[in-house]
């Protein structure tokens, strides 16, 4: 219903509250098949207008997914629903994140997610138990998210401290007026201390720091990725998300943090491989296979390197 809101006229730019909603979706449960599905018949608007992408922003996280949409997958939007409740507020075993719910009404079972996009994907947990592993896979869930969000179509809106990896500030409860509203833990005072440590990479915030700067830049100067256009296709790989820009660009993501492989035959259907790919975030080149292997929680955004040599764009702070 978002869709028929938007037009040139009257709202030229909208959120787009169903990716945001279904990135948080596919990495609690380490598949893009929702994602994937509902995005392929949701994303496209009138091309005179445009979405804005975001992770998460002041608000609280709602599941804004279609119900029809989950049911055509064989999942029961209700019950998945209560998953990722329980998921995103650590009471699901196994559960990385740290989030607060908001809003929760006992007849309809309804609730709404509250936290910064560093506790969410596991950092705070990570740093609680001292736990590199945990840390390390925390980092490269917030930068896979930022991959797909700026990559794809549309305008990136990044909330402010989600750059420097900035965990959930639990202060707000002892404050008279916010202490019953749990959205105040996502709205914290900016950390100018923790601001220092961007340009280590060494650290957590110069982690994620770090490899926004790199997607900022390679979208700033690359034409390819200035096209709205963007499709998303099953690469039947279920962990893995995959869409083409501009017809010309092919982005993917790893959702899991085990090494999965996509068969070139169900990309050349909406992508032309090429012999050799560059990535346009770190400028590392490849050469094509039949398969294509991706690390867990890594990102590509492959372009054809045969039309001569691209370096990554110049970082700039």
């Amino acid at each position: 219903d978002v869709a028929s809101y938007i037009d040139w006229d009257e709202c030229p730019i909208s959120y787009n509250p169903t990716y945001m909603a279904l990135l948080w979706e596919a990495l609690a449960t380490r598949e893009v098949r929702l994602l994937r599905h509902s995005m392929a018949r949701r994303w496209n608007i009138d091309p005179r207008s445009t979405w804005i992408n975001y992770i998460r922003v002041h608000d609280d996280i709602g599941w804004s997914f279609a119900d029809e949409d989950a049911s055509e997958l064989g999942i029961n939007g209700f019950d998945h629903r209560q998953f990722l409740n329980q998921f995103y507020t650590g009471q699901f075993a196994g559960s990385f994140a740290t989030g607060l719910g908001f809003n929760f009404n006992p007849q309809t079972l309804d609730m709404r997610i509250c936290g910064t996009t560093a506790s969410l994907a596991g950092l705070e947990q990570g740093l609680k138990y001292s736990n590199d592993g945990l840390i390390g896979n925390a980092q490269k869930r917030i930068a896979m998210l930022h991959a797909v969000m700026i990559g794809a179509g549309g305008i990136p809106l990044i909330y402010l401290g989600d750059e420097i990896a900035t965990q959930n500030d639990y202060s707000f409860r002892q404050i008279p007026g916010k202490a019953n509203d749990e959205r105040w833990v996502h709205r914290p005072h900016f950390d100018w201390e923790r601001a220092e440590k961007r340009t280590d990479p060494s650290t957590p915030e110069g982690f994620v720091f770090g490899e926004i700067l790199k997607m900022i830049a390679a979208k700033k100067h690359n034409p390819l990725l200035s096209d709205e256009y963007t499709v998303f296709f099953d690469n039947k790989n279920p962990h893995v998300l995959s869409f083409v820009r501009n017809r010309a660009v092919l982005v993917m993501a790893n959702f899991s943090e085990k090494p999965q492989q996509i068969h070139s035959d169900w990309i050349k259907f909406y992508w032309s491989i090429p012999p050799k790919t560059v990535d346009l975030i770190t400028g590392e080149t490849f050469e094509t296979s039949a398969l294509f292997t991706l690390e867990p929680y890594q990102y590509l955004w492959l372009v054809d390197a045969t039309h001569g040599d691209i370096a990554p764009a110049p970082l700039e702070d």
